[in-house]
């Protein structure tokens, strides 16, 4: 095994910058065996679970893991219980959401996330009863406080030094996995196998690859696995985005060329292989970190978005706003864009549309000639690809999809604002952080995403 794979290994956290937070950061690396001995427990305790729904309240690292297995398992035609990962403030998808028949799985590692907080209010306001709900937290948080305070029919206990990001292979991950019928012990054994040289060389390749200017990580997967790209994006992006560095992640079904391109091709045949991919991907990660000589384990500006959305709500009324049209967008682009940049298109609208919202990318993409082009929900993103957009190099163009109109009226208990309010102060929030970092940012408001596509 070479150098730096036993240096990672053994958790040697010089690997990194002096001041990084690694020494609290690398439970994950041992995770998966821990969670291996747990699997049989896991699966007893799910099939116990007497409903036909869970649905998941998080955000960020708490849902994309979960929201890959299910999506996944789901291409694949494989059985299990059904699973909703509920990680918006859309007020249209969260009175959608059916909630009846239902468990619920709150997840968060800090215990004070807005949104999850907000979206457990919406689900308590319906079902008062602590026995069909679970938590997945840290240690000594406010959740736990309040799950065992409700009653929760089980409080989970995360390990404190495994960030959300690198979470999908703990508690975070293989909870929502246990309730949706997936294999814990499959998943734990193929991390348990993966070639850790290769995932050194993998992340070795990335990082130089960004060093030398080939910054977009073009990474192909089977389009069976296409939902692989949620939770390998937002692993990329967090981890190396910062101090005006960082790999820009564009996953993809299609083969995407350019001069700006590091391509990755990933293999993967049964649902189970996502244990390994998940692996493989983290080690990955951490190592390109080394090689760009940032910290991959901090997000300095995931923060800064929390902030900037606590500023808005904290001057209600919403400031009047102003938005171009769908047909400003080309003309906009055309005077903005510049050679290395990526377009990032940012859709605070209901979810439930991902195939218009893959049509938008591919547009925009072939329009510009093959240009990387990356697409995602908010409020997700402010949790994960965020950080790339405002800490790593400032190449990026921003599209900030709006939905036309008022937002529908949805209430969230016992708080001064609704959801259509929220949604709209994260976006705003998110805007205002992008110019105070120049960057290029356009907000267009749209009813429908064919416009664009």
């Amino acid at each position: 095994m070479s150098t730096l794979a036993q240096r990672l290994r053994a958790g040697d956290d010089t690997l990194w910058p002096a001041g990084n937070v690694a020494p609290t950061r690398l439970g994950w690396l041992e995770v998966p065996q821990r969670m291996h001995r747990e699997a049989k427990d896991l699966a007893r305790w799910a099939a116990d679970i007497p409903f036909t729904r869970v649905i998941l309240l998080g955000m960020g690292g708490s849902s994309l893991g979960p929201e890959v297995l299910r999506l996944t398992r789901d291409a694949l035609g494989a059985e299990g219980r059904e699973l909703i990962v509920l990680d918006t403030t859309d007020p249209a998808t969260v009175a959608s959401t059916d909630l009846e028949d239902a468990f619920f799985l709150v997840s968060s590692k800090s215990g004070t996330t807005l949104e999850v907080e907000v979206l457990l209010a919406h689900a308590w306001a319906s079902h008062p009863d602590g026995s069909r709900y679970a938590a997945i937290t840290d240690p000594d948080t406010p959740l736990a406080a309040l799950a065992h305070e409700r009653s929760f029919d089980r409080v989970f206990i995360n390990p404190p030094d495994i960030g959300g990001r690198y979470s999908v292979l703990s508690y975070f991950g293989l909870v929502p996995a246990a309730l949706a019928g997936i294999e814990v012990d499959g998943l734990c054994e193929m991390a348990l196998e993966t070639d850790i040289e290769g995932a050194v060389d993998l992340g070795s390749g990335m990082g130089e690859a960004a060093r030398h200017g080939q910054d977009k990580v073009t990474i192909k997967v089977p389009p069976e696995f296409a939902s692989f790209g949620l939770w390998v994006e937002q692993l990329i992006a967090e981890s190396t985005g910062k101090s005006g560095v960082g790999c820009v992640p564009v996953p993809t079904t299609e083969d995407e060329n350019g001069d700006d391109r590091h391509r990755v091709e990933v293999e993967a045949a049964r649902l189970i292989d996502l244990g390994g991919l998940f692996y493989r991907w983290e080690v990955a990660t951490a190592v390109a970190g080394h090689v760009l000589g940032i910290d991959p384990f901090n997000e300095p500006n995931v923060a800064e978005s929390k902030a900037a959305t606590r500023e808005v709500l904290g001057s209600l009324p919403l400031p009047e706003q102003d938005y171009a049209a769908a047909t400003d967008v080309s003309g906009w682009l055309d005077e903005v864009l510049q050679t290395g940049d990526y377009i990032s298109v940012q859709a605070y609208l209901p979810y439930g549309h991902p195939e218009e919202l893959e049509k938008v990318r591919r547009k925009l993409r072939d329009d510009r000639g093959g240009m990387a082009v990356t697409a995602g929900y908010g409020p997700r993103f402010l949790h994960s690809t965020g950080q790339l957009h405002k800490g790593g190099p400032n190449e990026v163009v921003a599209l900030q999809l709006l939905r036309a109109g008022d937002q529908p009226k949805v209430a969230i208990p016992d708080h001064a604002y609704d959801f259509g309010t929220l949604i709209t102060a994260q976006a705003l929030g998110d805007y205002r952080s992008l110019q105070r970092h120049d960057r290029r940012v356009l907000r267009v408001a749209v009813e429908d995403l064919a416009e664009l596509a």
